[in-house]
């Protein structure tokens, strides 16, 4: 007799829905003989796993995160008038923290900056605000980011990461001080994500109900303490719990242990970005808190797992280009260019419609001329693919000055930002080191910088040795005396052992 299984008992189906004879026995020729072709659940079995990994994000692979909600705590209505941001609204919202550099399967505890992607599903579309655990970034241009990011993977000829390589970037392009200095630092190894700031980096346009424009910059500080690793700690994390991050923000939000960040921001008048002391647009500067306090806005609180973590987490789609009516973008050039890249990049690795997939969908309707493509569920029934037309439906048609703008001209050109007065590429990261640190974290700032140069191969050695100079005198002489004393002799192969290669 068959023992049968249904689906409304406890048997199983294929993706078609219909009843799965045998999850654990393929079809064959006698109990002993061959598998069949066609037992149609054994391939779709197989075709399906061959399928179910998507290509990995090129930055920020390894993350995770949670849901929660962000609550408006003050009247910042005289800024925008964006919803999301009016007095005592309360919108759902998704955030993903991640490793930039790291792969898949790479320990959440190595140094490396921390993604703080956040997706806000408001009354007027979905917002996202993708960014970083710091205010700033490597680079200043599009150009270079694919540069910087394959500078952070693996060498082509052994595919191992490699230290010569990074510094090489970052010497050669010596914007990086600022950034590197950060991540060379303390906060190179926040404790968890529960005990780190976000920021959303770039230099964002806010305009009010009256049309008024404003710059802002997003802070969100935690509301736990930063806390950080030493350098020793995180090694040894990285070996007792690769995904100790993943699993402490999944831990604590089980526990009722909600961990929260107040949102802030710097607003700037508009006319005044055209004379302030450093370009305001420039991605590897901050504004003084002196020039511009922060401002309070409100509450993110994350309380919710996600039910499953690959069609919550990893396909959830980020994208700076989503932004709603009340904000826009500004002249950072890099900014500019991830508006187009990340909505292509999800496009690649998710598919044309990845923003009907659950996690990504807006919680409004959608009326949209972008038809068909793969995986379409949601559609537009009849409604003509075109517009005019003679049959009534609506569409878009607004002309004229639009209000999240601003003026430029000047000639086609492909040049770096002007430098302003007083300004160049080291005086920030040297603040930073100078002013913001003391004396205790420079000392592990040359301590973390040295351990790091140790593989590091000439030229690139010195001009490692000369950037840190450039940053601040003192610690790069104190960096250099560390490294010349256990100077690397011989061959000195890229990815070699750095043992074998010491006096």
């Amino acid at each position: 007799m068959t023992n049968r299984k249904t689906p409304h008992s406890t048997g199983s189906t294929t993706m078609a829905g219909i009843p799965a004879v045998s999850d654990r026995n393929s079809l064959t020729v006698g109990q002993d003989g061959p598998v069949l072709l066609h037992d149609s659940h054994l391939v779709e079995t197989l075709q399906h796993f061959n399928r179910m990994n998507i290509p990995e994000r090129r930055p920020h692979a390894k993350g995770s995160g949670a849901f929660g909600k962000f609550t408006v705590t003050e009247d910042v209505s005289k800024y925008t008038s964006a919803a999301v941001f009016q007095p005592g609204t309360e919108t759902e919202m998704l955030a993903r923290f991640s490793t930039v550099a790291g792969e898949l399967g790479s320990p959440d505890t190595w140094r490396d900056l921390r993604g703080f992607a956040l997706k806000f599903y408001t009354t007027e579309g979905n917002f996202d605000l993708v960014g970083n655990h710091t205010p700033i970034f490597f680079v200043r241009d599009p150009m270079k980011f694919p540069h910087f990011i394959r500078s952070q993977k693996r060498l082509p000829e052994n595919g191992l990461r490699d230290n010569t390589m990074q510094w090489d970037f970052w010497t050669q392009n010596p914007e990086s001080a600022h950034q590197v200095a950060y991540l060379m630092g303390q906060r190179g190894l926040p404790r968890t994500w529960r005990n780190m700031n976000g920021y959303g980096s770039h230099t964002y346009m806010w305009v009010n109900a009256q049309g008024e424009r404003f710059w802002v910059k997003y802070h969100f500080l935690t509301n736990q303490g930063m806390e950080f690793f030493t350098n020793e700690e995180a090694e040894e994390m990285a070996g007792v719990d690769a995904d100790y991050h993943r699993r402490d923000l999944y831990e604590a939000i089980e526990r009722g242990d909600y961990p929260s960040w107040d949102l802030w921001i710097q607003v700037m008048p508009f006319e005044e970005a055209k004379t302030y002391r450093f370009n305001p647009f420039d991605l590897t500067k901050i504004w003084s808190k002196k020039d511009y306090p922060r401002i309070k806005v409100g509450t993110m609180e994350l309380n919710r797992n996600p039910e499953n973590f690959f069609a919550q987490i990893e396909q959830a789609a980020f994208s700076p280009a989503n932004m709603v009516p009340g904000m826009g973008m500004s002249p950072d050039k890099m900014l500019l260019g991830r508006n187009f890249a990340y909505q292509d990049a999800q496009r690649y690795r998710i598919g044309t419609n990845f923003q009907q997939l659950p996690v990504n969908a807006p919680i409004v309707d959608v009326h949209t001329y972008n038809f068909e493509g793969a995986m379409t569920y949601h559609h537009q029934g009849n409604m003509r693919p075109y517009v005019p037309n003679s049959f009534g439906d609506s569409w878009s048609d607004e002309e004229g000055r639009v209000d999240a703008t601003w003026e430029t001209d000047g000639e086609l050109v492909r040049q770096a930002y002007t430098l302003r007065e007083d300004d160049d590429d080291f005086i920030q990261a040297h603040m930073l080191v100078r002013e913001v640190m003391d004396e205790a974290q420079r000392l592990e700032l040359v301590d973390t910088v040295a351990g790091s140069l140790e593989t590091v191969i000439e030229p690139v050695l010195s001009n490692a040795i000369q950037y840190w100079k450039n940053i601040d005198d003192e610690v790069g002489r104190r960096i250099e005396e560390k490294v010349r004393a256990g100077a690397l002799v011989g061959d000195q192969q890229p990815g070699g052992d750095p043992l074998d290669l010491k006096r």
